[in-house]
């Protein structure tokens, strides 16, 4: 049994994009993956292909049912706003114990690796007390965390880092995914994340149309997880 927690340093940074396409990429080489994402908001029951689950289960080459939206995203809200303010809005809260379960029995029942989805950057509320860090915590997994190239990102990513590092938990790799229509060069960007961030490997990712699984940059990053 393995697993590793997806976050960001951010909202729309793209953390689905990078799960799928190393999902894509580890079924082209025989190996056993699973993937979850147990919390989603501005979720729309008629736009569920696209949403983030919905492209999970497309890459794992399952149907995108309400059955198995259910199976890996049974925490879902209406407002695209963070879990405690959109679960709010319902008249509901997330039950962080029963979260850190499912992800627990979800890792538990799998042959393979076991790709367990943040929701927005690595310090969102869950509810009124945990954010997304504590949630990692609390599964004690390692990370693979996913930032962007536009202005700003250096401190974004740094500051995730460091979040991170100080709850004592293990970063497997930074990925840089590139950043549309940036000011920033992609190069640049990860050139300046090697020199504060020395000991984290970090995977530069070019903007591509979709998640290639033969892309080498997810060749590496597999390498690295």
């Amino acid at each position: 049994m393995s697993a590793i927690f997806v976050t960001a340093t951010g909202t729309d940074i793209g953390k689905t994009f990078v799960a799928a396409g190393l999902i894509r990429h580890w079924r082209l080489k025989g190996r056993a993956v699973a993937a979850i994402k147990p919390v989603v908001t501005g979720f729309a029951p008629d736009a569920a292909a696209g949403s983030d689950p919905g492209v999970l289960l497309a890459a794992l080459g399952r149907p995108v049912t309400p059955a198995e939206i259910e199976r890996i995203a049974p925490w879902r809200f209406a407002a695209p706003l963070s879990p405690d303010m959109a679960a709010r809005r319902e008249g509901r809260a997330l039950d962080f114990d029963a979260l850190v379960a499912f992800c627990r029995q979800a890792m538990a029942a799998s042959p393979g690796l076991v790709l367990i989805e943040g929701i927005g950057g690595v310090m969102v509320p869950l509810d009124d007390t945990r954010t997304v860090l504590d949630w990692i915590a609390a599964l004690n997994v390692p990370t693979l965390v996913v930032a962007g190239s536009y202005l700003g990102s250096l401190s974004h990513a740094l500051t995730c880092l460091d979040a991170i590092a100080r709850r004592g938990l293990a970063v497997k790799a930074l990925v840089v995914n590139e950043t549309a229509n940036s000011t920033v060069p992609l190069a640049d960007t990860v050139e300046t994340l090697s020199r504060f961030a020395a000991s984290i490997p970090i995977v530069a990712l070019p903007r591509l149309a979709g998640a290639d699984a033969d892309h080498p940059a997810f060749a590496r990053l597999a390498a690295l997880l």
